[in-house]
């Protein structure tokens, strides 16, 4: 009996502490009601889903999806919301609940994402270890002010003599390259990238809507070239959803932007806004939305240009250098996103197919392409003699093909037309194999001067490879002049136009 008794206080005082536990947790406690938003999907589309309910939802606030899928409110109608889906859409359905976040969209960004293959949220494509940055920031940024930013005035090199000569580029410009399918567009952006790795400039290249057979070859590309440490390359395929390929090139300037705002210059390549182009014109006819020119919607101009403003070269900070890539068809500049672009841009590479065709590669066309900025950015030894090599090669293609009539030539025609089809041989580069500037230089020096003028056509690739050793090997000082962009004067140029004269007899 006693027994029993001290088993019943025994578990008494178990449920008085028990208890006394309890109400001291409901008392620490503030127990509130927490409200929550939520939709019903009523129609999944390709790419997009329309969702009732969510009244409060805001423009681009990003929505949850079953599964842990992302989408981005973009139509906020009465009666229901649109959204763009930023995942495959076959395992979205039709009276599945979809919850508000409150946040628009953001993307990691960070040191961690250097040399590193990502796609459009910031989920690793190489097969690397997770990334863990510490920081995320919005896709959407307001441009910088004018009164925040600086002219444009260091060049930025892209190692394309075609390029760094007629068509300079400074840190902080935007650039549009252009051109019909399979001409090099990508070519010269990739050689631009490839000549930053020893220049302390990041560079993010963007991937847009591009087949993921050539996405891979391109990375490749940069990692045989050593180029991929300071670069990071962002990534929506052609199989991705139309709203990762839209919202790609936001999520990449995003990246860039970080390593701006610490001081540092950076160069991000778009590749391409014409499928950029696409995907939203895409996206707005499955919306709805009122079709313009060429059934793209009416704020296409705005969508890009919201885009590239956002390059620019700091007062306290660093610079972004935005080089978009745009495709063309049958050589029409003219047509409405071509046209848009331009107007958008500080000058564009235009390359030929006709140049393409025979073997001129890069084929950059200098009569069509302009640089409205650059100028004021190039080294001294470089404006020294743009001017008259632009002038001397326009003349050169103008006489070219005067003569395919079969007019007789006087004498100085005939040696104008040796010198510029000289010009043309120098200008020739093959991929992957950016000059340096001084070297460049040295070069153009040369054959403008007339040191070339009576080497036989196939023997000036050999002739510009001793012109460019025997600065290397002889003049080292004068190359890191030129280099660190201080002016030669005339005893300078006399040295190395007798320093070029030997090296082409020996």
């Amino acid at each position: 009996m006693m027994e029993t008794k001290k088993g019943d206080e025994a578990v008494r005082e178990a449920l008085d502490y028990a208890f006394n536990v309890v109400s001291h947790n409901l008392e620490s406690r503030k127990l509130e009601l927490k409200f929550e938003e939520i939709g019903v999907v009523s129609f999944v589309g390709k790419g997009i889903a329309r969702i009732r309910g969510l009244p409060h939802v805001r423009s681009e606030e990003v929505v949850l999806f079953p599964g842990d899928r992302l989408g981005i409110a973009f139509n906020l109608d009465p009666e229901e919301v649109a959204v763009l889906l930023l995942d495959k859409s076959e395992k979205v359905r039709a009276g599945q609940v979809v919850h508000r976040t409150g946040k628009v969209m953001e993307v990691p960004v960070g040191e961690e994402l250097l040399g590193r293959v990502v796609d459009v949220v910031g989920r690793p494509l190489d097969e690397g270890e997770p990334i863990a940055t510490s920081e995320r920031r919005s896709i959407e940024r307001v441009a910088p002010a004018i009164m925040d930013r600086s002219p444009v005035n260091v060049p930025l090199e892209t190692g394309v003599m075609a390029v760094d000569a007629m068509v300079p580029i400074g840190r902080g410009q935007r650039e549009l390259i252009l051109g019909d399918r399979q001409t090099g567009k990508t070519a010269v952006a990739i050689d631009a990238i490839i000549n930053q790795r020893d220049k302390d400039v990041v560079c993010v290249y963007s991937s847009i809507g591009q087949e993921k057979s050539e996405v891979a070859k391109t990375i490749a590309d940069l990692r045989k070239n050593d180029a991929m440490e300071n670069s990071v390359a962002v990534v929506a395929s052609g199989d991705d959803p139309p709203g990762l390929n839209y919202i790609a090139p936001y999520s990449a300037t995003t990246i860039a932007e970080y390593f701006v705002d610490k001081g540092q210059d950076v160069l991000i390549v778009y590749d391409d806004l014409t499928r950029h182009a696409r995907s939203y014109r895409e996206l707005s006819l499955l919306l709805r939305r009122p079709p313009g020119r060429e059934a793209f919607p009416g704020d296409i101009f705005y969508i890009h240009s919201r885009l590239l403003e956002r390059a620019t070269n700091l007062k306290d900070g660093g610079s972004l250098t935005a080089l978009p890539i745009i495709e063309t068809q049958a050589q029409d500049i003219s047509a409405y996103i071509p046209t848009n672009l331009i107007s958008i841009t500080d000058g564009q590479i235009y390359l030929s197919p006709q140049l393409y065709g025979k073997g001129i590669l890069p084929a950059v066309d200098v009569g069509m392409s302009v640089s409205r900025v650059g100028g004021k950015s190039q080294l001294p030894a470089y404006s020294k003699l743009a001017g008259d090599l632009r002038l001397t090669y326009s003349t050169f293609e103008d006489l070219e093909a005067y003569t395919r009539f079969g007019t007789r030539l006087d004498e100085d025609t005939r040696k104008t037309l040796e010198r510029g089809q000289r010009i043309r041989e120098v200008l020739k580069q093959p991929q992957f194999e950016p000059i340096p500037a001084p070297e460049q230089i040295a070069v153009l020096w040369a054959v403008t001067a007339g040191l070339l003028d009576t080497v036989p056509l196939g023997d000036v690739p050999g002739a510009k490879e001793a012109i460019r050793k025997a600065l290397r090997e002889r003049l080292p000082e004068i190359s890191s002049r030129i280099g660190s962009g201080e002016k030669l004067g005339s005893q300078d140029r006399d040295l190395l136009l007798a320093t070029f004269k030997d090296a082409l007899a020996a």
